[in-house]
């Protein structure tokens, strides 16, 4: 069926009283997240600390980005992005997520700064192109901790709405939904996948940093740091599908180095009982 009928190394982080500090790999701009605390805290309410939108950023910014998603769109890593996702394969654990649904919402933590940052734009550019080229992706939904109001504004204007609420990854998929979370810290998708422990992990697909590589630097580097923060991401490991996305050229490594497709056992409720974290 065609696609369009239906339709990179984990950061390593330290942690430092409140907050937790990312190492920025590979050209990654540094951004710092909270510590996960208390239910209470998790969802709280996010203020924008740049309160009004600026016209000419909205328009410049919106400029930059027309041409990034243009310049992306033709470029070889993206057509093998798209060659990748049209296998059998890739599509039939889409359509087993998808069920009767006819649409996956996408769900977006941790983009970055749009407006600073060149490898953001790259990692909106292919969100904004996935949905364009395939109809089954649905609404985009988009939350990072540094969005100005300017950005805020002009990803709306692209179709996607921002959160109001910072989740801390805690968004449980109780309707198929797809979670890109480019270059995110390990607590992060740890967050996602217990806020899912269950039933609910085969009703998601997840594409951002790979489990495997996390559970490969545990064997090698014996680290204490991905332990602690990342109990239930390398505990689901032998119950995930895992596809590396192919970088195909240096100019889109930074932003999609490391990253891979994830989907969850379709056993799950029976598998869960047995893996211990």
């Amino acid at each position: 069926m065609a696609a369009s009928a239906r339709v990179l190394t984990p950061e390593i982080r330290t942690v430092n009283e409140d907050w937790t500090v990312v190492l920025p790999c590979c050209g990654r701009q540094r951004r710092n997240l909270p510590r996960i605390r208390s239910p209470e805290e998790q969802q709280k309410q996010w203020f924008l600390t740049e309160l009004v939108s600026d016209p000419h950023r909205e328009s410049k910014l919106l400029q930059k980005l027309h041409a990034c998603i243009k310049k992306f769109e033709s470029s070889e890593f993206f057509q093998t992005f798209l060659d990748q996702i049209q296998t059998p394969e890739i599509l039939n654990h889409f359509y087993s997520v998808l069920g009767s649904e006819l649409k996956m919402q996408m769900v977006i933590y941790g983009i970055g700064s749009i407006e600073s940052y060149e490898t953001p734009r790259l990692q909106l550019s292919l969100a904004i192109l996935m949905k364009r080229k395939f109809s089954w992706i649905g609404d985009i939904e988009v939350f990072d901790p540094i969005l100005s109001a300017t950005e805020s504004r002009v990803l709306e204007s692209l179709g996607c709405s921002v959160l109001s609420v910072n989740e801390q990854g805690h968004r449980r998929a109780i309707k198929p939904t797809l979670f890109y979370m480019p270059h995110c810290e390990a607590e992060l998708y740890d967050n996602l996948v217990r806020a899912n422990w269950g039933v609910t992990l085969k009703g998601m697909v997840l594409l951002g940093n790979s489990f495997a590589t996390y559970d490969q630097h545990v064997d090698e580097y014996k680290s204490s740091v991905i332990v602690d923060t990342a109990r239930h991401v390398l505990a689901v490991r032998r119950l995930t599908r895992e596809f590396s996305i192919q970088t195909v050229s240096d100019d889109y490594f930074a932003a999609f180095h490391d990253s891979s497709w994830h989907f969850f056992s379709p056993d799950l409720e029976a598998e869960l009982q047995l893996v211990e974290i």
